[in-house]
């Protein structure tokens, strides 16, 4: 190691970065965001695009469009939060091709989640309200 006068510091240098990880790859926060029906692109602040396949992604794959859409980013640009979706991605993770770390087990749980709310949602239309509905449209007719 090389000493140093009183009053110099150490030049960092990107090959001096820890297991070859540039600082770019550190420093690299997002901008905007995308994800189509089976892609997840973010547009860099240094002008970059990086792309990812949602499959990676189990809940951005699973979610809807609007889900998929309603996102913000987080840590001054370093992340990508989807509240909907409970999901959280770190620009740095996509940027080294790392999928979800999320077990099947916990995906599972979510999916039922997902699942169980969507029944709840879901109003039946009652057999008194389709009658009406009939005897509406006929007496539309009969004007």
């Amino acid at each position: 190691m090389m000493d140093l006068a009183a009053g110099e510091s150490r030049q960092t240098h990107h090959h001096d970065s820890p297991k070859g990880m540039n600082s770019p790859v550190r420093e690299a926060r997002a901008q905007h965001v995308t994800v189509t029906e089976d892609t997840l692109v973010a547009d860099l602040i240094d002008g970059r695009s990086i792309s990812a396949p949602l499959v990676w992604y189990p809940r951005l794959l699973n979610g809807t469009a609007g889900e998929r859409n309603n996102w913000r980013l987080i840590a001054d640009g370093e992340g990508i939060h989807w509240p909907d979706l409970d999901e959280d991605l770190s620009v740095e993770g996509i940027i080294l091709g790392r999928a979800s770390g999320e077990s099947q087990a916990s995906l599972k749980r979510w999916l039922e989640s997902r699942e169980a709310a969507a029944r709840q949602h879901r109003v039946p239309r009652s057999k008194s309200n389709r009658q009406s509905t009939r005897v509406g449209r006929h007496a539309a007719r009969q004007i």
